[in-house]
């Protein structure tokens, strides 16, 4: 019976390596991550899911905070000729735009936009308050959701309306500007291989990839198990060029009037994709356990006999105390749990039946190789904490392993076409920084630029495209 149950809820499951796309729908629905809106391209984030979220907001919040950022809540409408006021901004972000056009059954004598993002807004309450350099730097961040019209949706991946948390800064000057860009960079740089084991490589994008309205931007690139890319965060150095589209000036220590140097940082709900698709399994999801909602579930075994669920409410309340820990008392059988929280996850399980009651023992399974350790009910909490630890790494190292399996070096066009067809990953290759090659890349082989990495490799003097000097290694690939 408990086997019938595990192989019905497995196969329910469609394998990666035999389609994807589908292996990643199945899990997002079926360790009940989300449900579908009846908007096209929203999506209901449920319980656990959000519970996700919750403890990726808690730790990066904790992170922001650490470094004197404030959390502030602006408003989701922007009238449109404020967003209007910074040109290339506002273009970069039209086609993706949507508009409230009637209040109530009136029209509206303006278009209102739901907000993409918040750079407009933010400037318009840094025009109210910055006058002298006295006020800056000026450290804000932003948990909220925003809205852009995608053609194509993916839950986590790519939605209409997705969550986020965005810091827009103002400085005194521009090199204090530049090096907030590069720190908060870094935190989500920690933050991805610290928490959620995701090995990522930090670098600038090319002037064609950055942001609408930036000089400079900056992100992680992160492997997907399916060798695609997934841009995990990104971070803005933007000038004084909002600034001075916004009138924003401050009396400086010279007592003359100056423009505030300004960033922009955001992270989103797609690093929930990120987590599925880089440490995920053909029977779910496989969380690392820093941000698992449930970091060991307990499952006892033979519940009916005496004893059992009374050993295992002692235990519950024990493990409590150190960690984030459920225990299922329902009447499934053991094999149909198993595979439940298998589907959802959880890094560990603990198993406690009436021998090893007898024997003051039980069974940890770890969800991440399926190993199964005796552990003395007298040294649990130790061994807990230990075997929870080397999950976590082990993650890392697994998934750092496999991006530098499939990270492929090419120094000529022909074998990075060929490469860019048959093997999926990353590409590491030297761009003479000209534009055109960067379209040539992607019509030949339908790759873009991922970022231009701070940590530079020389592979060879040339372009891989056009032969002329090369300037830049840089990493390519396909991407979510």
């Amino acid at each position: 019976m408990a086997d019938s149950g595990k192989k019905r809820l497995v196969e329910a499951i469609t394998p990666m390596d035999e389609d994807f796309a589908k292996w990643y729908t199945d899990i997002v629905k079926k360790a009940e991550l989300i449900d579908y809106s009846s908007v096209r391209g929203c999506m209901y984030i449920r319980p656990y899911g959000y519970a996700i979220w919750e403890n990726i907001q808690r730790i990066l919040d904790g992170m922001f905070k650490e470094t004197g950022h404030e959390n502030v809540y602006l408003p989701m409408l922007i009238p449109e000729s404020l967003l209007n006021k910074e040109k290339e901004h506002v273009e970069g972000f039209a086609p993706e735009v949507a508009w409230v056009t009637m209040g109530g059954s009136e029209k509206l004598e303006e278009r209102l936009c739901v907000r993409p993002t918040s750079e407009t807004l933010f400037c318009e309450l840094y025009s109210h308050i910055i006058h002298s350099y006295r006020d800056l730097p000026k450290l804000y961040n932003q948990w909220c959701s925003v809205v852009r019209w995608e053609k194509t949706t993916r839950p986590f991946l790519r939605t209409l309306e997705f969550l986020w948390q965005e810091g827009h800064t103002m400085h005194e000057t521009a090199e204090e500007a530049k090096e907030e860009t590069e720190r908060m960079l870094n935190i989500y740089a920690e933050f991805c291989e610290k928490y959620l084991a995701i090995p990522v490589i930090k670098g600038r994008k090319t002037d064609k990839e950055k942001f609408a309205g930036a000089e400079a931007t900056y992100s992680i690139e992160a492997l997907m198990h399916d060798g695609k890319a997934l841009q995990s965060g990104t971070s803005h150095y933007f000038g004084d060029g909002f600034a001075r589209a916004f009138g924003i000036q401050f009396t400086g220590r010279d007592n003359t009037l100056q423009y505030p140097y300004q960033t922009s940082w955001g992270v989103t709900t797609r690093l929930i994709g990120a987590i599925i698709m880089v440490h995920g399994d053909d029977s779910g999801l496989v969380l690392p356990p820093k941000i698992a909602p449930t970091q060991l579930i307990i499952i006892p075994v033979a519940a009916h006999k005496p004893g059992v669920v009374d050993k295992a409410k002692e235990l519950e309340a024990r493990l409590k105390k150190e960690f984030r820990v459920k225990a299922d008392y329902s009447d499934n059988s053991p094999g149909w749990k198993y595979a439940e929280y298998e589907m959802k996850g959880v890094p560990l399980r603990l198993e406690i039946g009436p021998r090893d009651i007898e024997n003051n023992r039980c069974i940890l399974v770890r969800r991440d190789n399926r190993e199964k350790i005796e552990v003395s009910l007298d040294e649990l909490e130790a061994k807990v904490r230990e075997t929870l630890d080397d999950v976590q790494q082990s993650l890392f190292d697994k998934a750092k392993e496999r991006r530098d399996n499939m990270t492929y070096t090419c120094t000529d066009l022909n074998t990075f076409i060929e490469t860019a067809q048959n093997k999926p990953g990353f590409i590491k290759a030297m761009w003479c920084g000209d534009v055109e090659c960067e379209n040539k890349l992607k019509e030949l082989a339908g790759v873009t630029s991922r970022n231009i990495p701070f940590e530079q490799e020389h592979l060879s003097d040339t372009c891989v495209c056009c032969g002329k000097p090369a300037k830049h290694m840089v990493y390519w690939g396909k991407a979510y």
